[in-house]
């Protein structure tokens, strides 16, 4: 069997215990493999093994199913904030998979919840390292050694192979290494997160939020370009005056 991906997917491709023996391909692909049928009435195929191919490019890549931005809620605030691997990740799993099996207790899976354990365990990482530091200075930590680009310098590519822009990457594919030391950090403490909320929300809601009584008219708003964020972002409405002054602030920590 040939699994060839829809347009939407692209070049994404991801390990699965198929029931039939397949090949997965990307859309490009499969559109060549079936005008290839189509033009003849004795198609022939090959397939030579290789074995485990590394250092393929473009990697790392966004997948077709990795989150994106903007935030429809707070377009003030950078989403995603990072990206993580989450593809073809071979991990635990609680029962035998297959046929093919990897093992009786492992399995590859894709998805969004396969990059947010790695990213969990980079800021346990870290927090062993720095047992003192808040989570949003692990948070900063995290993204502002993020690398822009793929192994090979180049823009990260998404599922099009086509330069993914900052709602698809954040702030780029995190590495732990550099996120062990990142030479300055943005924190932000509790009561700042409360201060950022009131600037969306009301009392009540914020107080569903922070699971406490919080009046918002007795707190300083704090609004998205103030909050000490670790990306920066600003939003102009179309009634805004495009020459008009934007004040952005933030306040590094040396570490």
């Amino acid at each position: 069997m040939i699994l060839a991906n829809q347009i939407a997917d692209g070049y994404s491709t991801i390990a699965d215990a198929h029931v039939l023996p397949a090949s997965h391909v990307s859309y490009v692909t499969g559109v060549a493999i079936k005008e290839y049928i189509n033009s003849t009435a004795n198609p022939v195929a090959q397939i030579i093994f290789k074995g485990t191919v590394l250092g393929t490019s473009p990697a790392p890549a966004i997948t077709s199913f990795s989150s994106r931005g903007p935030s429809i809620q707070n377009p003030g605030i950078l989403k995603p904030d990072i990206t993580g691997p989450g593809v073809s990740v071979l991990a635990a799993w609680p029962f035998q998979v297959g046929p093919p099996s990897p093992g009786p207790t492992f399995n590859f899976e894709s998805g969004t919840s396969m990059s947010t354990p790695h990213l969990s365990g980079i800021a346990a990482l870290i927090k062993s390292k720095y047992p003192d530091w808040s989570p949003a200075a692990i948070k900063s930590a995290i993204m502002t050694t993020a690398d822009p680009d793929d192994r090979s310098g180049k823009p990260i590519m998404n599922e099009q192979y086509v330069p993914a822009n900052l709602f698809a990457t954040g702030a780029g594919q995190v590495n732990p290494d550099k996120a062990l030391d990142p030479g300055l950090v943005y924190d932000i403490a509790p009561a700042e997160y409360i201060g950022f909320l009131c600037s969306l929300y009301t009392s009540q809601e914020v107080s569903v939020i922070a699971r406490r009584s919080i009046d918002c008219s007795t707190i300083t708003v704090i609004p998205d370009r103030i909050l000490n964020y670790p990306s920066i972002t600003v939003t102009l409405p179309s009634t805004t005056n495009p020459t008009a002054p934007v004040v952005v602030s933030r306040t590094v920590k040396n570490v």
